[in-house]
């Protein structure tokens, strides 16, 4: 007998813009997944990942199973990735899951489509390692706030407007091209607004530089007198000055939406969309890839053409950013987010203290979940043994596998499980 159901411990990734100690999620998971580790109360714990992928590769905890790691044991049993899964990812889990804790902004960045990823790799493969696309979606734990895709043109000329500074960088002639396109000419419109943006990003750093000092001195002096800086955005270029001193990215709050989520609510960046994560925790799900075209808030390569070549100019206001949940039809309690890509898909699992007795259904693809509330014994034909599960528990289940759940817990669970349906 060999397990096909069985605990993970994964991989924590401690980056700088990580959440400190234990006012991370990421943190907090898994130190109440595993009490044997020591959380250290001054080190950032930014990402938990939940996944094959090699840089971060799980640890199967069940000393039955020969192999160590997750991606290890799926190379040696292909088939439990489900038949259609495995035909379509060469045999590869396709996704990768993961908990952020945001404390400090994310670079802006995009991810390129499957052709541009191909092409990209095939040129600089020390920058982009691999010739996937990368499409993400995430899913706020807490209240949780991103930029992402472009701010309808109104509000992006109205900034043109109030900011001097801003206007400076762009340039008269490309900023009255964006006030004088009209929405009846989608093209002009993404034809200008690719004009301005590339104008800020290549701006000479010296010039911006002193155009970012000046706002933020004007900006502060503002607020100080006690001036409403809405107009300028001021709160968030302050926030982000503060951060990433001299930063070119602190000029893209203009062009970009504030997208703000409850816990519960979600965001998708298709490929090509512009966006960077700002504050607040999320599960997060991705195709397996490490592409990202970078070019501001960030100390790491900053690839600033290809990034305005690629992004998608298409002006939308930041409600329509916000990804739906789709109740399921055969399960009251499992909310679906269902994305345009084939490589993921997550379920949002809510279950009430009343029910004492829940199945983790069997579905035709490997699937990983995540025990967010909530306590539970889960027993599996699948599985070597009962499994104990409470918050921060991980477990990789086969496709086809079912596991039942003994609820423990007075105010019921909350779980996500992260799959991918064809």
């Amino acid at each position: 007998f060999s397990p096909a159901v069985f605990p993970l411990s994964c991989v924590v990734q401690n980056y700088s813009w990580g959440k400190v100690g234990l006012e991370s999620e990421v943190a907090k998971l898994v130190a109440s997944g595993d009490p044997l580790v020591q959380i250290q109360p001054d080190q950032p714990y930014a990402e938990l990942w939940m996944g094959a992928h090699p840089r971060g590769d799980a640890v199967i905890r069940d000393n039955r199973i020969p192999q160590k790691t997750l991606g290890q044991w799926i190379a040696d049993n292909p088939a439990c990735l489900g038949a259609k899964v495995k035909d379509t990812f060469q045999g590869q889990l396709p996704f990768l899951f993961k908990v952020l804790s945001v404390n400090t902004a994310l670079s802006i960045q995009a991810h390129p489509n499957k052709e541009l990823a191909a092409k990209l790799h095939a040129q600089f493969p020390e920058h982009y390692p691999d010739a996937n696309h990368k499409p993400e979606m995430a899913i706020a734990l807490t209240p949780f706030e991103g930029m992402c895709g472009f701010r309808p043109v109104e509000e992006i000329v109205s900034f043109l407007q109030n900011v001097p500074e801003l206007r400076a960088l762009i340039g008269e002639v490309a900023a009255e091209q964006l006030e004088r396109s009209g929405s009846d000419d989608p093209r002009g419109v993404s034809a200008a607004l690719r004009v301005c943006f590339t104008r800020l990003m290549k701006s000479e750093k010296k010039f911006f530089v002193d155009q970012l000092n000046m706002l933020v001195k004007r900006i502060s002096q503002e607020a100080a007198e006690g001036k409403d800086t809405l107009g300028s955005n001021g709160d968030l270029l302050l926030r982000l000055h503060s951060q990433y001193p001299g930063d070119i990215g602190c000029f893209t709050i203009y062009f970009l939406n504030l997208v703000r989520l409850e816990p519960g609510e979600a965001m998708f960046l298709g490929a090509n969309e512009p966006h960077a994560y700002l504050h607040g925790d999320c599960v997060e799900i991705m195709a397996c890839s490490d592409n990202t075209v970078r070019a501001g808030l960030t100390p790491k390569f900053i690839d600033v053409l290809t990034l305005c070549e690629m992004l998608n100019y298409t002006p939308a206001p930041s409600s329509s950013k916000i990804f739906p949940a789709a109740q399921s039809q055969l399960d009251p309690h499992v909310y679906l987010y269902d994305p345009p890509v084939p490589d993921f898909t997550i379920m949002r699992i809510e279950i009430p203290a009343s029910i004492k007795l829940y199945l983790i259904s069997a579905m035709d693809s490997a699937s990983i979940l995540l025990v967010i509330q909530g306590t539970a014994v889960g027993t599996s034909t699948a599985a070597a043994s009962e499994m104990s599960l409470q918050r921060g528990s991980v477990l990789f289940i086969s496709a086809n596998e079912s596991i039942s759940l003994h609820l423990s817990s007075p105010d019921g669970m909350l779980l996500f499980r992260a799959c991918c349906l064809l």
